[in-house]
């Protein structure tokens, strides 16, 4: 999928939920160590030191019990985070979020419309039988079938067919430069046409085996009380160190206490304020990693936002390092763009050099900065002459957010009033136009499955669902069509960034933070990847003793 929001929303790309502002915890005193972090001093490294010891058995958190195991059907993150130790793609998302080969062993493209995919020999399922052109085949037809998940990343394809005992040749209406990103993703996953026949409508639930070649095979699935996945013998790669890993699920707060108390070995904690509540406790440690999440905010219909110069005067005067401190424990970093620096899997230094040269989204507004802003509201065509209304629910980080949204509009000469909704009412603002008819601005969070830029700016194309406020620009849409059918990396990041450049000083949403993967791991223990590859790449079989 192209965007996933953090809040399960129907009507939208994405419905993974990742919720990073969850209430419960106070971000602003961890109670490990009653210290704030300091978000601009946080290092985010894309894996941990590698392990030297085998271990029987780690007790792992999810958020919740995913609803089923055939991410076709049914995507999550507490399902992913399952099954990439299971299933294996056919590219394999990095530590580093880069994109390498995985069950290909080799890609080459005759010309820019066609991908030809020789297979890995050698690669055997868990029910011994080995990996065919044909079981690749059916897993790729299988998530392009309109009814499931995966089936926009097929949008571009004109045909796929097997041309030899272990090939596999694809062939696009138009050159289509994500597409070997999104089969490092679910896009990407095969499966034993066999055994998924074979379980038919009762795939992916409890009680069903597996249908991958993972360095995991899925054990007892005790619904409602557990996971278990076992190590494979039968793996065609590097044994795994840890021989079994249990999975059991928790709220922020029973999370918070299994780690202290030692019942549980870690999490890749979906809600930063429970990393931030155990930050300094004994026993465990905390590693942070690249991601593409961000949060920020969207400027709706109702048009309190609609003039670009409201928008970047606000967004010229948001107090982002207060907001990290406040909301967020220090473990987000004040960020100019609404995207991650995961998702830099190429060309990071250019990215990373354009980052720095945004001004419009300072950390901390100095008074220069307020100065300028004060001078686009006096300047604004369609300056808003009633309260700004912000919309937000009651976790701790979006409340910050939403403050200090309407401390920022009243410095320079505006008002704003927040709307607070239940949770569920709140995850009805990203996909329903008419829910969200009644505020000017959501505060909201967000991630993109694919390590690439490109993969959010389409948000701001002229005819995209999530381009709330009406930006249109001829240039602006050409320009991210140009990069989709951009197959070399350096031309298209010098496309992208200039894409950025646009939306940025457009302010079509302004950004707040970037928020890290945040590992939570018993001392004793190391090895998997600290970034949120995690969700894709085989983690557990990095585990084990320091």
């Amino acid at each position: 999928m192209k965007l996933r929001t953090t809040v399960a929303a129907a009507g939208l790309a994405g419905a993974m939920a990742l919720t990073t502002a969850c209430s419960g915890a106070d971000t602003t005193r961890p109670a490990g160590s009653g210290a704030t972090a300091d978000a601009a001093q946080l290092t985010l490294t894309p894996t941990t030191a590698k392990a030297k010891g085998e271990v029987p058995t780690v007790n792992w958190l999810l958020e919740d019990e995913p609803d089923s195991l055939d991410l076709d059907t049914q995507g999550g993150s507490a399902g992913r985070t399952v099954l990439s130790n299971v299933c294996e793609r056919l590219y394999q998302l990095q530590p580093d979020m880069s994109v390498q080969p995985s069950l290909v062993r080799q890609a080459t493209r005759p010309d820019a419309r066609t991908l030809v995919l020789a297979l890995r020999d050698g690669v055997t399922f868990h029910d011994g039988s080995a990996m065919t052109a044909d079981d690749v085949l059916f897993s790729l037809q299988r998530h392009a079938r309109p009814d499931m998940e995966q089936s926009d990343e097929f949008d571009n394809v004109a045909g796929m067919t097997t041309t030899g005992d272990l090939e596999i040749t694809i062939t696009f209406k138009q050159p289509d430069a994500l597409f070997t990103k999104a089969l490092a993703g679910d896009a990407g996953l095969v499966y034993n046409r066999e055994q998924v026949e074979k379980s038919g409508k009762d795939f992916g639930t409890p009680g069903q085996p597996d249908a991958c070649s993972g360095p995991y095979r899925l054990g007892d699935w005790k619904s409602g009380d557990s996971i278990v996945i076992n190590r494979s013998d039968t793996y065609w790669g590097e044994k795994p160190l840890t021989q079994q890993v249990v999975f059991r699920w928790a709220d922020d707060s029973a999370m918070v206490n299994a780690l202290k108390t030692g019942a549980a070995d870690g999490t890749y904690a979906d809600s930063i304020s429970t990393a931030a509540a155990l930050r300094g406790t004994k026993g465990l440690d905390q590693h942070y990693g690249p991601s593409t999440a961000a949060l920020a905010l969207i400027p709706t219909e109702r048009g309190g936002l609609a003039d670009p110069d409201i928008r970047r005067a606000l967004a010229l005067t948001l107090d982002r390092a207060g907001i990290a401190r406040s909301g967020y424990g220090g473990l987000v970093e004040p960020w100019a763009t609404p995207v991650g620096s995961g998702a830099w899997g190429y060309e990071k230094g250019a990215f990373a050099a354009a980052q720095e040269q945004l001004t419009g989204a300072p950390a901390r507004p100095g008074a220069d900065d307020i100065a300028e802003a004060k001078k686009l509201v006096e300047n604004a065509e369609a300056a808003p002459d009633k309260p700004i209304v912000i919309g937000t629910d009651s976790s701790q980080g979006r409340l910050v957010i939403a403050n200090a949204v309407r401390a920022a509009l009243q410095q320079i000469g505006l008002k704003g009033q927040i709307k607070t909704v239940p949770p569920a009412e709140y995850g009805e603002f990203y996909g329903d136009k008419e829910a969200r008819a009644g505020i000017d601005v959501l505060v909201a969070d967000w991630y993109i499955s694919k390590s690439d830029p490109i993969g959010f700016y389409d948000n701001g194309l002229s005819d995209s669902s999530n381009n709330w406020v009406g930006y249109r620009s001829p240039e602006y849409d050409s320009k991210v069509k140009e990069a989709m059918r951009t197959l070399d990396d350096k031309k298209r990041a010098a496309l992208v960034i200039d894409v950025q450049r646009r939306f940025s000083e457009a302010a079509v949403w302004i950004p707040v933070a970037q928020m890290p993967t945040a590992l939570v791991i018993d001392d004793k223990l190391t090895g998997p990847p600290a970034s949120m590859a995690y969700l894709y790449y085989p983690w557990a079989a990095a585990l084990g003793a320091k």
